[in-house]
């Protein structure tokens, strides 16, 4: 029993040291809008009626703002890029982006910023996205609109 109580220990002091080393990696990508929607998942999630505008982008004329929304979306990162996994991760917040667009008559969704823990990084082409050890991630803050076709 004393044996097995020395070897618990020797085990959690381990994972105390190692612990911090596997959650520090931070790795921070920007990642185009334009290859996200170019996804073969993409064509087949979005369906098109919305469409998406990052801040700065050229956006048609917006007719009529229907409230804003974010999305913290993330991905297992075991075995992925981190580029695939940030795509993916992206693609996951404009999914969800999407669905609430449409339950609020919207068509598009503009004024589009990264939001990933709550610090808003504007990019007319870009969106960032986290890459940790395990864990990617991507946050997205926009604002619902109709806008003119």
């Amino acid at each position: 029993m004393r044996q097995t109580l020395k070897s618990l220990a020797a085990v959690l002091a381990l994972s105390a040291l190692l612990a911090p080393a596997a959650q520090a990696r931070d790795t921070v990508l920007h990642i185009k809008l334009s290859d996200v929607l170019e996804m073969p998942d993409a064509k087949g999630k979005l369906d098109g009626d919305v469409k998406f505008y990052l801040a700065g982008a050229k956006t048609p004329k917006v007719l009529k703002e229907l409230g804003s929304d974010t999305t913290n979306q993330k991905t297992n990162g075991v075995g992925k890029s981190d580029e695939f996994g940030c795509k993916w991760a992206i693609l996951s917040g404009l999914i969800a982006l999407e669905k609430k667009a449409k339950q609020n008559g919207a068509n598009a969704v503009v004024d589009i910023v990264s939001y990933y823990k709550k610090n808003e990084v504007k990019n007319p082409e870009t969106i960032e996205c986290h890459a940790g050890s395990i864990i990617i991630g991507a946050a997205l803050k926009g604002t619902y609109a109709k806008v003119a076709e």
